[in-house]
């Protein structure tokens, strides 16, 4: 196919994405002030272009203004960002503040450095955030960051838990808002190639090869390759939650629940799927086999969905 016409189809995917998301759990609304927070990656490069797509042709006025946190990492170009979004005509403030001495010296060697470095830059990114009066930030997580939150949070946190689309920030006075939800990484890693963003690498969590997170990352990568559609099931399920199959009596009142006398849709079929109709030659072989007296099959011969992956 036409390479200018891929490129295109994936620029359309992306504002349809980041817009659905928008519209679905209402993240920007008239006269808002967006701090779209800017790291130097591919994801808040991209989170930045596509809102800047959607707000030219928005029916509701909202404006943007972009930060970047420099925490004083050795040898990060600090010339990168400010030149690109001058460039770019976009409203921006760098805040400058050293949490990578910090990090260095209270974490020990060898241990993992994400959690402090982005309790640190989370601080700092609210304060600023009502410095500027911005009436929401903008974090640039993906679908595939939600879902490995999700994964982390079971396997090391015991909690059912993933990273929402939208909340109230941990102190109260902000609203957090995730625009690419939505978004596939594989999308903005090739959008990042074609746009050639000036990506700058995290020497902090980037140099460190065995965190949780990426080893999650990449067992969600192997199952996408092996088996088509599960990343997309995975995610959907997020939004379809049937709180009287799982097992948090806070959240189901277990205790007081009785019989009613009356059928339910989900009733006990917790792990049930659609049946799948056979072809017609397969069935008429099947029912003919088994069509014999003693045997009871129906005319209509199913076979599940396939639950072996």
């Amino acid at each position: 196919m036409n390479e200018a016409l891929e490129n295109h189809k994936l620029e359309k995917r992306l504002c349809r994405e980041v817009g659905r998301a928008i519209v679905d759990y209402n993240m920007i609304e008239e006269g808002d002030r967006v701090m779209v927070c800017l790291s130097g990656g591919k994801d808040s490069y991209g989170m930045l272009d596509i809102l800047q797509k959607l707000q030219a042709r928005a029916p509701i006025d909202f404006e943007l203004i972009v930060v970047n946190l420099d925490q004083k990492q050795p040898g990060f170009p600090a010339d990168v960002l400010p030149a690109y979004l001058t460039k770019l005509g976009v409203k921006f403030h760098i805040e400058n503040q050293d949490t990578y001495s910090i990090v260095k010296r209270v974490i020990p060697e060898g241990k993992t450095l994400c959690s402090l470095c982005s309790r640190l830059r989370r601080g700092i990114l609210y304060r600023v955030a009502g410095e500027l009066g911005a009436t929401k930030i903008a974090l640039g997580h993906h679908r595939d960051d939600i879902l490995q939150t999700l994964l982390l949070n079971m396997f090391f946190g015991a909690k059912l838990k993933g990273m929402p689309a939208k909340l109230v920030s941990d102190d109260g006075q902000h609203v957090v808002i995730r625009p690419m939800a939505y978004v596939a990484e594989k999308d903005l890693t090739r959008w990042a190639e074609l746009r050639q963003f000036p990506i700058i690498p995290c020497t902090l969590c980037g140099s460190q090869e065995n965190l949780q997170r990426k080893q999650v990352g990449n067992m969600l990568k192997e199952w996408e390759s092996k088996f088509p559609g599960r990343i997309e099931n995975m995610f959907s399920a997020l939004q379809n939650v049937v709180p009287s199959h799982l097992m948090d009596t806070q959240l189901f009142p277990f205790q007081t629940i009785r019989a009613t006398g009356e059928a339910s849709e989900d009733g006990d079929k917790a792990f049930d799927f659609e049946p799948l109709p056979l072809p017609a030659s397969e069935a008429a072989s099947i029912t003919s086999h088994f069509d014999e007296p003693g045997n009871a099959l129906p005319r209509k011969a199913v076979i599940p969905i396939s639950t072996a992956h």
